[in-house]
């Protein structure tokens, strides 16, 4: 498939200029549109639509810099470029504050312009990817809910509410796997007035160390071997927003080092850059572990932590808030309601005591799970035991009450009850084993080769 050629219109009432521009724009490999007055050009502006414009800053009817201001109320985004005879500054000066992306001077130097209009389409590109971002976001943010019906997450909330309104720039979550610390930092950042720019994010324990650093502070062109053009990185791009710093314990400490400083000072450089840049956003970083601890261990300098924990805020374990499982469960429930097109209207009381006397170690994220996988196998109303994850039905006091065990009456050994479940899923996916894989949440393999073993314990003890 080839792609579809970048159109340019040039606005020049000088006929051998047009033509000249012309030519070397369609060697470069754009296709061309012309005009050669301000009125002709709005025009064609409304019938081309094209991706960037020369616009000559004298005219025959105007003035180029009135065509740009008049161009502005329905092409806000459109990347201008601004051509001006030698020495004639000021008009093009006031071209860029009324929103022309550059300007070149006539005679008009080949490299210099194709290098500008490069740029200028680039920047053009990436704004409208961050427009779309920015749009994708909202419609996330319709979607983020927290469920908080216990005392202990309302008066989470109402800390979350005070400190999104403030003007704290740096944000601690602390909590265990699993407990919604992502969520809740989409909500620090739709709370606050930074909710209409970005929020970007970033896994700090997913990219390697020597790349972390340029995806979070850019790069000049050739900083290294394979940077053939400048990038920003996402605490640039985050400017006015919100920068979400997962697992921030895992950081590299050469990278803590320049985190901090930017953390103190607001201002970064990108690599290979000489330049300090000022950027304004808040930074919201989440750990799982205790970063106080590590600091004694010497795995994460005392500095940074002291910089971050200015305003910490813990998660509770879904064990801290019991109260919140049966409406969490419905919460999810309606959520793939909508996603798997169901009318599932919650759990069979049978169901809701296994969801109630679960542990939950894997917290918001675990049950979120386990409502999801039920809900593509149950086809009733309700949602019944025998969709209930495995893990929940073996927990549950009634499924182990009358098994007898090494353990003592009214217990299960581990090897029991994995042999339990394993049965379990097998007569629930009718002897399918892709299927009772699934229910399992282990591989096929995995299962073929527990299978085997019980089949061997089986065969010893006859």
């Amino acid at each position: 498939m080839t792609m579809a050629k970048n159109k340019v219109l040039i606005i020049d009432d000088e006929r051998l200029v047009r033509w000249s521009l012309a030519q070397k724009l369609k060697g470069w490999g754009y296709e061309v549109v012309e005009a050669e007055t301000g009125t002709a050009g709005l025009r064609a502006l409304a019938a081309e639509g094209p991706d960037l414009l020369l616009l000559d800053m004298k005219l025959p009817d105007a003035k180029g810099t009135d065509v740009l201001e008049e161009l502005r109320k329905s092409w806000p985004d459109l990347p201008v470029i601004m051509i001006t005879a030698f020495g004639v500054i000021e008009d093009a000066v006031t071209a860029m504050r009324r929103g022309a992306y550059d300007f070149v001077t006539k005679p008009v130097d080949d490299a210099k312009l194709q290098s500008t209009m490069a740029h200028a389409l680039e920047a053009a590109t990436l704004k409208k990817k961050i427009a779309a971002y920015r749009e994708i976001e909202r419609t996330k943010s319709a979607n983020v809910t927290i469920v908080a019906e216990t005392p202990v997450m309302r008066q989470l909330l109402d800390v979350v509410k005070r400190l999104a309104e403030s003007e704290a720039s740096i944000i601690l979550l602390q909590g265990e796997s699993g407990t919604g610390k992502d969520l809740l930092a989409q909500t620090l950042h739709l709370w606050s007035r930074r909710g209409e720019a970005l929020f970007l994010a970033i896994n700090c324990s997913a990219i390697p160390a020597n790349l972390l650093e340029s995806e979070l502070f850019g790069y000049e062109k050739g900083a290294f071997t394979d940077a053939k053009r400048q990038k920003k990185g996402l605490v640039e791009l985050a400017d006015e927003g919100t920068l979400f710093l997962d697992e921030i314990s895992s950081l590299d400490p050469a990278l803590q080092a320049k985190l901090l400083r930017f953390l103190e000072t607001n201002t970064f450089k990108r690599v290979g850059g000489l330049r300090d840049i000022e950027v304004d956003l808040r930074v919201v970083a989440a750990t799982n572990q205790d970063l106080e601890a590590l600091t004694r261990q010497e795995k994460f300098r005392k500095d940074l932590f002291y910089r971050l924990n200015v305003c910490p805020v813990h998660l509770p374990t879904l064990a801290e808030r019991t109260g919140d499982i049966l409406p969490l469960a419905r919460h999810f429930i309606a959520l793939y309601n909508r996603k798997f097109g169901k009318s599932i209207q919650g759990l069979e009381p049978a169901a809701e005591k296994m969801f109630l006397q679960y542990a939950w170690p894997g917290n918001v994220r675990e049950l979120k799970n386990a409502i999801e996988r039920a809900m593509i196998f149950e086809d009733a109303a309700f949602i019944s035991p025998q969709h209930v994850p495995i893990r929940l039905a073996a927990a549950s006091p009634e499924a182990g009450a009358d098994a007898p065990g090494p353990a003592g009456p009214g217990e299960l050994s581990l090897p029991e009850a994995e042999k339990r479940m394993l049965l379990q899923a097998l007569e629930r996916a009718a002897g399918n084993k892709s299927l009772a894989a699934r229910m399992l949440g282990i591989s096929r393999d995995t299962l073929r080769y527990k299978l085997a073993k019980l089949s061997e314990g089986a065969s010893r003890k006859s």
